[in-house]
């Protein structure tokens, strides 16, 4: 027997449900959007695949994101312009790496010596303003910033020891754009090639190292074998990396699955902070590839002079740049005052 009441609830629920759908929804069609990462498939394992995987079983037929690796579909420097006009639908990367034409680009990847560990950039984003600010230079490209999140360190990894800054004189390094432009200084040459090409290319003496990431991948990525020697300074403690879409595509999207979609890049972004962490310290005490050297405490502090340096450069290029960079030095002050855990030296 059908009731009054019961009709009324029954109607409101499927209203609800059909104010939560798009059209596409209601009429059973599933939205499909493709989705690269810059990162290849061995590392994709950890950094994207998981995040994906969830997106779709939770979003039960609604939606489904199709995951493409590094260099797939398009070059990684060119993630950015084919997100930008809809050739895909989003992209993980840093600014840098997908050649970002924002002002915050320079701020992508490793911008030395800004972040000393992986918290740093969660607090960055989320109480000193860099999430609005990143926001504010994509939607002005009809871009979709999703979220930022804390990547892994950037040491480097050598075919031969490195043990003092001459010896990083001619090294022809992979690294980021702007990671790269920081360590000419030290008479470091980058090098740009496909990810994938990277283990070869140190193989063949193309390359004399990476300076891309952390012993966790080097090891993850196959780069440990081909290097044999690990740095233990590093030009950063974190990476800055995020989660983009076409803003056209995503107002398409219901708002529960953008929720949604928030929700497990969010957890993307914690698996990798605890990730890196854990495999940081364990590889460097158990892993059986790499020889660690390091280059003496008052030497490297040059390189670290070097960077506050570099910081007041890339100030002095936009008001943008330099808003960014002061919120980076109020943040650093804040956390060198506050002494032990927060920073130690």
């Amino acid at each position: 027997m059908t009731t009054r009441r019961k009709f009324i609830t029954h109607g409101a629920l499927a209203a609800g449900a059909g104010a939560l759908a798009s059209p596409a929804i209601a009429q059973g069609a599933p939205l499909k959007w493709r989705m690269q990462t810059y990162a290849g498939a061995a590392l994709g394992e950890h950094v994207c695949k998981p995040a994906i995987e969830a997106f779709n079983k939770i979003a039960n037929g609604q939606m489904e994101i199709e995951l493409f690796y590094a260099d797939q579909l398009v070059p990684t420097a060119e993630l950015f312009r084919a997100m930008q006009n809809g050739t895909i639908d989003a992209v993980q990367s840093d600014d840098d790496s997908m050649a970002s034409p924002t002002e915050v680009t320079v701020f992508g990847g490793y911008f030395p010596f800004a972040l000393r560990y992986s918290l740093d950039v969660p607090a960055l984003f989320n109480h000193y303003g860099l999430d609005e600010i990143w926001k504010e230079q994509y939607a002005a490209q009809g871009i979709q910033h999703i979220s930022a999140g804390s990547w892994d360190p950037c040491n480097f990894a050598t075919k031969q020891p490195i043990n003092s800054l001459a010896d990083l004189q001619g090294k022809r390094v992979f690294t980021f754009p702007t990671a790269g432009r920081f360590l000419t200084k030290f008479g470091v040459v980058p090098v740009t090639l496909p990810w994938e090409d990277i283990e070869v290319a140190l193989q063949t003496g193309e390359l004399d190292g990476v300076a891309w990431s952390g012993i966790t991948e080097d090891y993850t990525v196959g780069w440990a074998g081909a290097t044999g020697h690990f740095l233990t300074n590093s030009i950063s403690g974190a990476w800055i990396g995020h989660f983009f879409a076409n803003q056209k595509r995503w107002e398409e999207v219901p708002e529960h699955l953008r929720e949604l979609m928030k929700t497990v890049f969010d957890q993307s972004h914690y698996y990798r902070q605890h990730w890196y962490w854990s495999g940081e310290a364990k590889l460097r005490v158990t892993g059986d590839k790499m020889k660690l050297t390091t280059i003496p405490a008052e030497e490297w502090g040059t390189v670290e002079a070097a960077a506050k340096e570099f910081w007041d450069e890339i100030a002095a290029e936009s008001e943008v740049k330099a808003k960014v960079v002061a919120k980076i030095k109020e943040y650093n002050d804040a956390m060198e005052k506050a002494g032990p855990p927060y920073r130690y030296s």
